[in-house]
């Protein structure tokens, strides 16, 4: 597996992060969940839907963290063009500094988002996901779940991930039900000066740590 910085590090880094990374899209634990995304680019063209992070746990994962959409850092042509924790921002910075404090290891865990494209607002900006990106983005979230055999616990970081996911266990009503947390979002905005949001996503990463050991 290889090495995470634990800053932004060098542009030079960075390409070199991704192009590791898309040399490894079709190892076997991540080929079914990039089968997906492959799946789900050609039904909604035009969406920006990023690849699952070969350095995750892919289907053999335990945890699933579900985050809200995909931020500028993960789809923009300047991006990495993955949902990862190595990903050039702060939020991406502050959930691997607290995931790794907290134990759990990326073999163990999953990182995804509830809407898996880009949403923008009708003047083209970045924006949060509304009601109808969450209704539209269930298929794809129960296609997800299905390819997760091993999932033992989801964690929910934010409130509109919490509501797509809770929509989807009591709308749907699937075989499965599985433990869920929910926490703050692990952005700036949320933690950079609120104890509360970090003790709670430090003490949910912590739970799933002890739940879902690595193998």
């Amino acid at each position: 597996m290889m090495t995470v910085d634990t800053g932004a590090g060098s542009t030079q880094g960075n390409q070199d992060r991704c192009e590791s990374k898309l040399d490894r899209l079709r190892a076997p634990h991540v080929e079914p969940l990039n089968a997906l995304v492959e799946q789900w680019r050609g039904e909604m063209p035009g969406r920006l839907i990023p690849w699952f992070d070969p350095d995750d746990a892919g289907i053999c994962a335990r945890v699933l963290v579900l985050m809200e959409s995909p931020g500028p850092r993960t789809v923009r042509a300047e991006g990495s063009g993955f949902c990862s924790e190595d990903n050039d921002d702060g939020t991406a910075r502050t959930f691997a500094r607290l995931r790794r404090h907290a134990g759990l290891q990326r073999s163990a865990y999953l990182r995804w988002n509830i809407v898996p494209w880009a949403v923008h607002d009708r003047s083209g900006a970045w924006t949060a996901p509304g009601v109808g990106d969450l209704d539209a983005a269930q298929p794809a979230l129960a296609q997800l779940l299905a390819t997760l055999p091993a999932l033992e616990l989801v964690i929910v970081m934010g409130q509109r991930a919490l509501a797509g996911y809770m929509r989807h266990v009591t709308v749907s009503a699937p075989e499965r039900v599985l433990p869920v947390l929910a926490t703050p979002h692990p952005s700036q905005r949320n933690t950079r000066s609120r104890d509360e949001a970090i003790t709670r996503i430090s003490n949910a990463l912590a739970y799933a740590a002890d739940l879902c050991p690595a193998y």
